[in-house]
């Protein structure tokens, strides 16, 4: 059964331009990965967490793992909405979870979980979660 998304879950919201349009004439499948990565650090910023913060922390979270199931085909001039939301928490990983729909008919265009390591900025070692990137990252809070 597919995910619902929760009604808190952060919303990207973009129009599709000519430069994610493919040769095939819909979004190709590296812009929706690229999509999916806006949404998940426009996230990350709107909850205080930005390049700044992360600096200032010394670690910061680096894709490990994105899987993608591609459901309907988007094109030029589709408004769309990337729904987004952290989905679980390991000790050094966060899982997130994307949905993208396009309100014009109401299709989901495509469902997308990443894998998320934090990693330290000087060594690119990975690095435990911190208490403050637990709370403002909980899964708890957006489902």
């Amino acid at each position: 059964m597919p995910t619902p998304i929760p009604s808190n879950a952060f919303v990207l919201p973009l129009t599709v331009d000519d430069t994610a349009i493919d040769l095939q004439g819909h979004a190709s499948n590296v812009e929706v990965v690229r999509w999916i990565s806006r949404a998940a650090w426009a996230h990350s910023r709107a909850l205080g967490w930005d390049e700044a913060a992360y600096h200032e922390h010394g670690a910061w979270f680096v894709v490990r793992r994105h899987e993608v199931d591609y459901i309907a085909s988007a094109k030029l001039g589709d408004e769309l909405l990337i729904h987004t939301w952290p989905s679980a928490l390991g000790k050094a990983s966060a899982e997130r979870r994307h949905i993208i729909t396009r309100p014009a008919d109401n299709a989901i265009i495509a469902r997308a979980v990443n894998m998320w390591a934090l990693v330290d900025i000087q060594t690119g070692r990975p690095r435990r979660i911190t208490p403050e990137l637990q709370r403002t990252f909980d899964p708890a809070r957006f489902g």
